[in-house]
């Protein structure tokens, strides 16, 4: 059984400075299951010191070692699979199978994927008479959230020790257990004292701590554009590098040669897996009007094969099962979304705000699907983060642009058609850091990240290695 009550500094499980406790509440039974402590900025000066006195060996490990490193945490967690998958389900609600297939199995694989990238990465060019090489940012603080608890840990901790940084993570208070979970897995792996510290506790507190934290010399953020704003006016003092992998209001796309039944399943998955609580999630449908009716017709056909469940059964389709929302908090704000679309006009095709008859337990919200929505209402406009899908129309392709581009965001979207050229057409015109032609797979080795208020960071792959790197230039006499 993992330490819930201690904080993870220097190689060791220590009681934290503070006397405060956070509860961490299963979304689906409204069960206390554990209790963790509220970390402070005391917790936080010991994590950074630590990181910072185990930089100067770390950084200067050579690459083979750095990668078996992170091959030994990789096999120390698939060893807590199960468990791993588990405890996610209990703290964030995923469904049994998708905590497993995508929260866990997309965590564990990433320590493998950066060890191989590492291997083979250009640490040094040679540039004229200069030397350009490739060297570690220094001591990362990583503020992660609740919705991809693992995953989202692992994009931030893994290329950060791959690239020879020490790490200070705070995971979200709301889902800290699965970082317990991987502290472990640091121990069984030998990694050596201060590479990686953890402080669990809120964002007021440990949060701010690090942003500002004056031996932190980046922070790496995911979570919504007013923390993150928090996070860059903390650290702007110090000048510090700071990765912000923000939120999103992502519009797809469908060409009026698209087929129908194809978009309808598509698009459904798209907005609500992991229940809608995914900063990429396609909220934004946009149809032609001439054709509105057929793919109207064929979402709500879609959304009437979703189920609510409960994440402990055993519900082999992830596509089509979602649990409750992480959060009593996260329950209401969708909910206020709903009757706000209802009040400002939008047409309520499916679902609603009111708790589910068949779970009067649970932060549960029905899969709802809104049409007749306008490009000023609220929900087209703000990141709900629920299953919620508001379906749009527009009267030709540079209407839909203009409509998929006029948000504050610009982080996915999505473009359907049967002629692929005329989507690819499409999806370059979209201002926003990734998009999918015809529901194309998820691809982890790309980079990940948006435009405008969706971020200014890069993650996964070679470009979320060099978000921890600084360039050096090294003049060499002619």
């Amino acid at each position: 059984m993992a330490n819930y009550d201690k904080q993870f500094i220097n190689g060791e499980w220590v009681s934290s400075t503070g006397t405060g406790t956070i509860e961490v509440v299963n979304p689906a039974t409204e069960q206390v299951i554990a209790t963790v402590p509220a970390g402070t900025a005391a917790d936080v000066d010991a994590a950074v010191a630590a990181a910072r006195a185990a930089f100067e060996t770390w950084s200067t490990t050579d690459v083979d070692t750095r990668a078996k490193y992170l091959r030994d945490i990789g096999g120390a967690l698939l060893g807590k699979f199960e468990t791993i998958a588990e405890t996610i389900s209990s703290e964030n609600g995923s469904p049994k199978q998708f905590a497993a297939l995508v929260q866990t199995g997309m965590a564990v694989g990433e320590w493998e994927t950066f060890a191989g990238l590492i291997e083979n990465f250009e640490w040094e060019t040679r540039v004229g008479n200069s030397l350009v090489v490739r060297e570690p940012i220094g001591v990362v603080g990583g503020i992660t959230p609740w919705n991809y608890p693992l995953y989202l840990i692992a994009c931030k901790v893994v290329p950060a020790l791959a690239a020879g940084c020490t790490f200070v993570l705070k995971p979200s208070e709301i889902t800290p257990l699965n970082a317990y979970l991987l502290a472990e897995a640091m121990e069984e792996a030998g990694l050596p004292a201060g590479v990686f510290n953890m402080v669990v506790g809120t964002g007021p507190d440990v949060g701010a701590a690090i942003s500002a934290h004056p031996d932190v010399d980046m922070v790496s953020f995911t979570g919504s554009g007013r923390s993150g704003a928090e996070v860059s006016k903390a650290a702007a003092p110090t000048a510090k590098r700071v990765g912000l992998e923000l939120g999103g209001k992502s519009a797809n796309i469908i060409l009026d040669d698209a087929d129908p039944a194809s978009v309808g399943m598509s698009a459904v998955f798209a907005c609500y897996m992991n229940s809608g609580q995914t900063c990429q999630a396609h909220t934004r449908l946009l149809v032609p009007e001439s054709r509105a009716q057929e793919y109207i017709d064929a979402v709500v056909a879609e959304v009437g094969n979703v189920r609510l469940v409960d994440p402990a059964a055993d519900e082999p389709d992830i596509f089509h099962s979602l649990g409750p929302l992480a959060s009593k908090a996260q329950q209401d704000r969708v909910r206020d979304y709903i009757n706000k679309g209802v009040e400002e006009g939008a047409t309520l095709l499916v679902g609603g705000s009111e708790q589910p008859e068949d779970f009067p337990t649970g932060y549960y919200v029905k899969p709802t699907v809104f049409a007749d929505v306008t490009p000023d209402m609220t929900i087209a406009r703000e990141e709900i983060f629920g299953p919620v899908l508001s379906i749009l129309t527009y009267t030709d392709e540079d209407d839909a642009v203009r409509i998929a581009n006029d948000s504050i965001y610009g982080l996915h979207g999505g473009v359907h058609s049967a002629d692929q050229d005329r989507a690819l057409a499409v999806a370059r015109r979209m201002r926003t850091g990734q998009v999918d032609i015809n529901g194309a797979p998820f691809n982890a080795a790309a980079p990940f990240g948006g435009y405008k208020q969706s971020g200014n960071t890069r993650e996964r792959g070679q470009w979320g290695l060099e978000e921890f790197l600084e360039t050096k230039a090294i003049q060499l006499p002619v």
